[in-house]
């Protein structure tokens, strides 16, 4: 036993519950060896940066930010066995966002975005960890692998947020655009 009393095999369930905090935490917001994080990719992007698409039918910086806040919201709804239908825009997945883009829609956005994650957390910070091996009804896989996801879910779209910065900051010197 250790001492609260719960055996090594509790003391190593928190700190796995702990560790997973942690990737959670990196993988939006905190320092990482790996780069930008979702958070740190987003840092100085404007309404006009986030609205632009690197070619038809392709997602831009504010549709990927708000998908990740959506699936942050999917994570935390599956967690607390909440019913669909409660993520403050209506849809899932992608949502297509004003073609007419304002600075103070784009922050609202990047605030709802910061809420999820926030919401997600205190979730994980309380979530016991015996529940790490359940699965959640309908779900195909357990909590641990869930919360896993959802922090490679954070820095795979921080990747594409980097290169569609890229491709949005170097577009007027391209030498397709004379202007090279």
């Amino acid at each position: 036993m250790d001492s609260s009393g719960e055996g090594v095999m509790g003391s190593k369930a928190r700190g796995e519950l702990a560790l997973l905090l942690r990737i959670v935490d990196e993988a939006y917001e905190k320092k990482a060896w790996h780069g930008p994080n979702l958070r740190g990719s987003l840092r100085g992007v404007g309404a006009q940066e986030a609205a632009w698409r690197p070619g038809p039918d392709r997602h831009n910086i504010w549709e990927l930010a708000v998908h990740a806040a959506y699936w942050k919201y999917a994570v935390w709804r599956r967690l607390n066995s909440v019913k669909r239908g409660s993520f403050p825009i209506e849809g899932s997945n992608y949502f297509r966002r004003s073609e007419s883009p304002t600075e103070k829609a784009w922050r609202a956005d990047l605030a709802l975005l910061d809420e999820q994650h926030r919401r997600l957390r205190k979730t994980i910070e309380n979530l016991s960890a015996k529940r790490l091996p359940e699965k959640t009804r309908g779900s195909k896989v357990s909590n641990e692998a869930i919360l896993c996801g959802i922090a490679a879910h954070d820095v795979y779209h921080a990747g594409q947020i980097q290169l569609v910065k890229r491709l949005f900051r170097d577009r007027d010197r391209s030498p397709r655009s004379g202007r090279a």
